[in-house]
């Protein structure tokens, strides 16, 4: 039988995202997957700072996620039209000019526009590099839990195997048979409609600006759907929900496997508005669009990720970017735990944290469905959500693993320029200044927990994480801004609401944890009464 203390199951966003900041953290991983590789389609296109913010500690992955994007495009396009000819498109995003203003006063990271197949490709490579087990064309075939531990059958080319693990992460997607199989209950819309996904290969010079990726979501009376043009090597790809009164003509409603060539081929040609186009077609799926919800994202020893924990319909885009951020958070609470610095019940606040977000993101990615994309909208849809951007960087979180301040109104969604460093929000972009080299308070976190003190009472507190690092043997960098971390702007006390000899303690995450506006009579007291109770110790 084979031993590793975390077993991932499935090879997507979720699962990759996870067996890469595992191995970086030197926590032996396994991952199986039951496809022969990564995505061959391009399928979603780009993920969030947020998740960036999260992968970027690895070093390589932000600058090659650039350079794929650089070489495909200098922006996105939103626009809903009837179809790609139509002479006056209602453009909803003009290449992201406001969201990068928005933006860069907030983090060093912007939006990466890379095609998933490619953020896949990275993220495998990387974690194959860090030395975790990845084993495609392996299917996980039972799983049998107990007080210590979990057993697994697994099958590959070379036949079954048992794998005992510690912790199971289950990124199996929206069908999740590890869900199923552990009796998760669900909620939600449950399947809304299924689509034809096409990718394709033509001359569309007239139609696309050069260098610019355009997401078209198209309205007419042969088909509601979405298409992707300027999606890197010649490839564009377009997604059929509805093909109108003949829809079952053209059967994207009742096709379980891929359309023929030539209807993939006709599709193309009435979403471009170009009856005579030369198509080639590169790759075809038919899959369901789908807003459901697992009511727990633990069960035992295992947690649901990505689209097993919340499958939500694309429309919005941040259906990627919540899976990487499963499988980061999963990585960086799993490693507290299995080196010993926190008990096995911090692993409680994944649910308490992650779900409410998963549910609130699936629920604004079905309203923007209704709103962008009649006739797909068949039922009933929740009224929009606040604005997207938003939504980017102002999740708040709540747990035992945030120590609230009196005043806390609960709210899980803030605007991120008023975050003001409390907890349970992700802690403020500020300008520093280490050795000559310009850098962001967001480049401190990742490797472990961060306290930060104001320049006052920077001292007392440097010599409280100094104790209580050894004392609790907890990873722990120690940063008194304005010695060290010259702050360039002169905003860091007020933009973390501390003053007066205060301090902040950051997670792994890049969440604050906890902070003392002002000074304290005893730091190294306090400070260990802070993270016992954060790690359940």
């Amino acid at each position: 039988m084979e031993r590793v203390p975390v077993l991932v199951v499935g090879g997507g966003y979720a699962g990759l995202s996870a067996a890469t900041l595992l191995a970086w953290r030197e926590v032996p991983v396994m991952l199986v997957e039951r496809h022969p590789s990564t995505s061959v389609q391009p399928k979603a296109f780009g993920i969030g700072p947020r998740a960036l913010e999260l992968l970027r500690p690895v070093q390589g992955i932000e600058d090659e996620l650039r350079d794929i994007w650089a070489g495909i495009g200098d922006g996105m396009r939103i626009a809903i039209a009837r179809d790609m000819a139509d002479p006056e498109p209602h453009l909803i995003t003009d290449g992201g000019q406001a969201e990068r203003a928005f933006l860069a006063a907030l983090t060093p990271v912007a939006m990466v526009g890379a095609p998933q197949a490619d953020i896949e490709r990275v993220l495998r490579v990387k974690a194959e590099e860090l030395g975790a087990d990845l084993r495609f064309s392996t299917e996980l075939v039972s799983l049998e839990q107990d007080a210590d531990g979990v057993t697994a059958l697994i099958r590959g080319k070379d036949g079954d195997r048992l794998v005992r693990a510690d912790y199971v992460v289950a990124a199996d997607g929206h069908h999740s048979p590890l869900r199923t199989a552990l009796g998760v209950p669900t909620s939600g819309r449950g399947e809304l409609s299924r689509m034809c996904s096409i990718m394709f290969d033509a001359d569309l010079s007239d139609l696309v600006r050069e260098r610019e990726v355009t997401l078209w979501y198209l309205r007419n009376d042969d088909l509601t759907g979405a298409l992707v043009t300027g999606a890197g090597a010649g490839a564009h790809v377009l997604g059929v929900h509805d093909a109108g009164a003949g829809a079952h003509v053209l059967g994207v409603h009742d096709a379980e496997g891929p359309l023929p060539v030539d209807r993939c081929a006709e599709l193309v040609r009435l979403a471009t508005g170009r009856p005579d186009l030369d198509v080639r077609i590169l790759d075809r799926a038919t899959f369901g669009i789908a807003h459901v919800l697992a009511d727990t994202y633990r069960s035992g020893r295992v947690f649901l990720a990505g689209d097993a924990a919340h499958t939500m319909p694309p429309t919005g885009g941040q259906g990627g970017s919540t899976a990487l951020q499963d499988g980061a958070d999963l990585a960086w609470r799993l490693w507290l735990v299995l080196t010993g610095q926190a008990a096995p019940a911090f692993l409680d606040t994944y649910d308490a944290e992650r779900r409410p977000i998963g549910t609130l993101t699936a629920d604004a990615q079905l309203a923007e469905l209704g709103a962008r994309m009649p006739p797909a909208a068949r039922i009933g849809y929740p009224e929009p959500l606040p604005d997207l951007l938003h939504t980017l960087l102002g999740h708040r979180y709540h747990s035992t693993a945030i120590l609230s301040e009196p005043g806390d109104d609960g709210s899980i969604l803030e605007d991120p320029r008023l975050a003001g460093g409390r907890p349970g929000s992700r802690a403020p972009h500020v300008v520093l200044d280490w050795d000559g080299q310009r850098i962001s308070t967001i480049d401190l976190f990742g490797s472990g927990f961060v306290l930060m003190a104001a320049k006052q009472g920077r001292q007392a507190w440097m010599e409280a994480g100094r104790v209580v690092k050894e004392r609790l043997g907890v990873a722990l960098t120690r940063l008194p801004v304005d010695d060290e971390l010259l702050d360039v702007e002169g905003c860091f006390e007020e933009r973390y609401g501390v003053s007066g000899g205060g301090a902040v303690l950051v997670r792994p995450d890049g969440y604050v944890a906890w902070r003392s506006p002002g000074a304290v009579q005893d730091p190294a007291g306090t400070l260990e009464q802070v993270l016992r109770q954060i790690l359940r110790r």
